[in-house]
């Protein structure tokens, strides 16, 4: 993006608006998403091609005008034909004056996967007859701020100062965490949205994600210590060097002391089920339940899909806000915007359960636009042990609210969100291949809410 690689992070605070003016210089349509940005109002500036408008299309120009009214870690990344795979992404920090999360200084790791082909070569590779294809036969290099992982750059922690962290997943397929030795990590932001601090020693992020951390620094220069970021091997092919991979990096409080070296590097999950959010809400009571089977299948010619519910999602002929601005009281049928496009129609403000289950092998990070959902209860389905659970306590607690929930092998969670934001929405796995094969649906919240209080900008339309 203008002849610069990696994309320099964009900053603003809250209250700002977010101009955007897109030059699309490529061979093929393009457009960019605001991922975690709720676009309260500014619907046609989500960035979905033949969703919330078409796609910028080659040697045109568009104009994304989004005003800031959240702050917190974000990314901006390419929606059309999942270009992020391609390197059209970066963070975007949003920061808020009066944060009550106050700190001396901040540093930010946006990890994600370079890749040696493109993500059309690649689903090429995977969709190959048979279905023997394996784009791992070109293993990525991971990135740490657009860097090799192996020129990791050093912090500087100064006695007794407050540091925060920022950690944004722009990986297309693995997971990874953070830790740092001898140091505990206070979590505080989950996905944009503030948390209760909740002190861990290491943070496990899936693609999509974004943390934020609060670390204390020592009262003594008498060490220096390592951070590390470990790309973990979980249901991808072992590939020495790739998978399994630790990259480590210096904290140094001075520059003559030694490097304090632990022997082991914490690993474990993220229990988004003991975090709670900063500004109370109870445990929302569903309005209506939907049951989302994350599964995939073959052609006759054993070429892969994706699908939720065993549809394969397929884009509509008109974008789908279009439809749902145009048609009247036919926008509240689902089939108005077309079969394969798995669309759920919601009453404006209802309460909505969604429950993930993924019975193969494969997991998913599941991401809704427009919402955040709080996580409920997740557990195991096991044919031999039966079903395991873990859920929040029905009342005193305020369930952690995110964007993007890690559905597991074999897992379920269930999520629930208020439908309170009028407009076209996707719901979607953000593995890169996975969306590329059709794991996508659409939820339409408030069509009739939306036609009689959305006028699309004239640039839209054209």
């Amino acid at each position: 993006v203008n002849n610069k690689l990696p994309i320099p992070v964009v900053r603003a605070e809250l209250g700002d608006t977010l101009i955007l003016n897109v030059r699309n210089s490529l061979d093929v349509p393009t457009s960019v998403h605001a991922h975690g940005i709720l676009q309260h109002g500014t619907n046609y500036y989500d960035g979905v091609p033949m969703v919330n408008g078409c796609g910028i299309a080659p040697g045109s120009n568009f104009t994304y005008e989004i005003p800031l009214q959240q702050s917190g870690t974000y990314w901006l990344h390419g929606h059309a034909a999942e270009q992020n795979f391609d390197g059209l992404q970066t963070p975007l920090i949003i920061t808020d004056p009066n944060d009550p999360y106050p700190v001396d200084e901040e540093y930010l790791f946006a990890v994600d996967d370079w890749w040696p082909i493109t993500i059309k070569e690649s689903l090429a590779i995977l969709q190959q007859p048979g279905g023997l294809g394996t784009p791992f036969v070109y293993p990525p290099q991971t990135l740490i701020n657009g860097v090799f992982g192996n020129l990791t750059k050093p912090v500087t922690f100064e006695p007794e100062k407050t540091y925060r962290i920022r950690l944004v997943s722009m990986m297309s397929l693995p997971l990874w965490e953070f830790a740092i030795d001898d140091h505990e990590l206070y979590i505080v932001e989950v996905d944009g949205v503030l948390t209760k601090p909740k002190a861990v020693n290491v943070v496990r992020m899936a693609p999509a994600q974004r943390v934020s951390v609060l670390v204390r620094a020592k009262n003594t220069v008498a060490k220096n210590y390592q951070y590390h970021i470990t790309v973990l091997d979980e249901y991808v092919p072992p590939i020495p060097g790739v998978y399994p991979a630790q990259f480590d990096g210096a904290v140094v409080y001075h520059p003559d002391a030694p490097v304090d070296i632990v022997q082991s590097i914490p690993s474990e999950r993220f229990d988004e089920l003991s975090i709670e959010t900063l500004e109370y809400e109870p445990v929302l009571v569903a309005d209506q339940s939907m049951f989302l089977n994350l599964t995939y299948g073959f052609t006759e010619e054993e070429i892969p899909f994706e699908t939720i519910n065993l549809i394969a999602y397929q884009d509509s002929l008109v974008p789908s806000l279009f439809s749902a601005l145009t048609t009247g009281e036919r926008a509240i049928n689902p089939i108005t915007y077309g079969p394969q496009t798995n669309t759920r129609v919601l009453k404006y403000n209802e309460v909505v359960e969604m429950l993930f289950w993924s019975p193969t092998e494969l997991p998913h990070p599941m991401h809704l636009h427009g919402h955040v959902f709080q996580i409920i209860e997740r557990g195991l389905v096991n044919d031999t042990t039966g079903a395991s659970r873990q859920r929040v306590p029905d009342t005193g607690f305020s369930p952690l609210q995110r964007d993007t929930v890690h559905v597991t092998q074999g897992e379920y969670v269930i999520a629930r969100f208020r439908a309170n934001n009028p407009g076209v929405w996707n719901l979607h796995c953000h593995f890169s291949w996975h969306i590329g094969l059709g794991f996508n649906m659409l939820m339409v919240v408030g069509p009739r809410e939306l036609q009689r209080t959305m006028r699309l900008p004239p640039a839209v339309i054209e």
